[in-house]
């Protein structure tokens, strides 16, 4: 009997394993791998549930579901964005009422390559007063309630044919099942939080919706990509005065909206451009206030921002949870390498440059040390912030 456990212990060890090597192996050879990291050409939109899935049915006031709301939203999001900025294609995981099974909707968007993975949903709770707009990114559930939020969709997979096989027997329900999927590496953490933030910021600041914050869930839509990937969920169904919204054409143009701007926000700053604010809206959406104060232009150099010794640019390589040596041999042999801390993580930064065009220049370097992805962060003392009003304040 001893010897049974022994080898069934050893088992589950070369097993974990194999796990961690085969993520490791499908993230250095996805098509995501060799990507421009500071380019946004593409965008994989997935709409929620769909077909005989018809995700939660909120208070059972509407006809219409949950699957319904998120296609909606998640098409008007995908014109926004071909309509006014044409140079990034869309990708959709289903366009109509059907049902692209968990483990598809993953592989079409590490298949194609896309530089950004979003999943949109609709929440649920027992209690009717339970209200508000969240965002998560791939992580363990640091709380009970996320966890029964990852598990609940999760269960979608129950309802697939071959589920065993394809989910190589992940159990939805079972706490070992999240322990393999919480192993798993997740390059573009850092970007996937700056993404979920400016959307809950939208969400907050221009609509007024109630902000319930950006967390970590190990939702296996999110946790199998391999590119930044966020899950919004844009309000409770069971909850009245919000599904009358969600369910309203204006509300669904104005999480629409909301999901644009900042995907328009996360894109400038990726790249170090400025943006014009959002053209060619409906009306009633460009009346909502602060809408001017989007709009801005970078200008010429205005000091260099070495001399100033406040804001210069960096190419930022990782993060962690945790913090890390800065020792040479933990960055491939990068030396210099600095630790930040922002968004609750440490960021490892390498470069010091006081306009920009010139720290974009370093990509060519942290590129050659195998560091794929990376992206160009303005930083001001020793806190990062925002990339488009350091050009604006320093210049590119």
């Amino acid at each position: 009997m001893m010897k049974e456990n022994q080898d069934l212990h050893a088992h589950k060890r070369w097993s974990l394993i194999a796990i961690v090597l085969v993520i490791l192996i499908s993230l250095a050879s996805s098509p995501s791998a060799d990507m421009d990291g500071n380019k946004i050409r593409t965008v994989m939109l997935d709409a929620g549930h769909g077909g005989s899935d018809p995700g939660n049915l909120g208070t059972g006031r509407f006809k219409t579901t949950e699957k319904d709301v998120t296609l909606k939203v998640t098409k008007m999001v995908g014109d926004y964005i071909e309509k006014n900025i044409p140079d990034v294609r869309v990708h959709y995981s289903r366009v109509g009422d059907t049902y692209p099974e968990l483990h598809e909707r993953t592989k079409m968007a590490n298949r194609l390559g896309v530089d950004l993975f979003v999943s949109i949903h609709c929440d649920a709770f027992a209690k009717e007063t339970a209200h508000g707009c969240g965002s998560y990114v791939m992580g363990p559930a640091k709380t009970e309630a996320n966890l029964r939020m990852a598990q609940k969709e999760n269960a979608a997979m129950l309802k697939e044919s071959n589920y065993e096989k394809n989910y190589n027997g992940f159990d939805p329900y079972s706490p070992e099942s999240y322990i393999e999927l919480s192993l798993r590496q997740n390059a573009f953490l850092g970007q996937s939080l700056s993404f979920s933030d400016k959307v809950q910021k939208q969400f907050r600041e221009r609509l007024g919706r109630e902000d319930r914050g950006v967390k970590q869930a190990p939702f296996w839509v999110i946790s199998f990509t391999t590119m930044p990937s966020v899950l919004i969920e844009l309000g409770f169904l069971t909850n009245k005065v919000e599904e009358d919204f969600l369910q309203s054409a204006n509300g669904q143009e104005l999480m629409a909206s909301a999901i644009y701007r900042a995907f328009k926000e996360y894109k400038a700053e990726i790249e170090g451009l400025g943006y014009d604010g959002i053209s060619n809206l409906p009306a009633e959406i460009k009346t909502i206030e602060e809408e001017k104060k989007d709009i801005f232009i970078p200008k010429a150099v205005l000091k260099d921002a070495v001399n100033s010794g406040e804001i210069y640019f960096a190419v930022q390589i990782a993060s962690s949870s945790a913090p890390m040596d800065t020792k040479a041999e933990n960055f491939k042999g990068l030396k210099d390498i600095r630790q930040i801390q922002s968004d609750g993580l440490y960021k490892y930064i390498f470069g010091q440059e006081g306009q920009y065009k010139k720290a974009k220049a370093l990509l060519d370097i942290v590129d050659e040390h195998g560091y794929k992805g990376c992206f160009v962060i303005a930083i001001k003392g020793n806190e990062r912030m925002d990339l488009g009003e350091a050009i604006r304040t320093v210049g590119k």
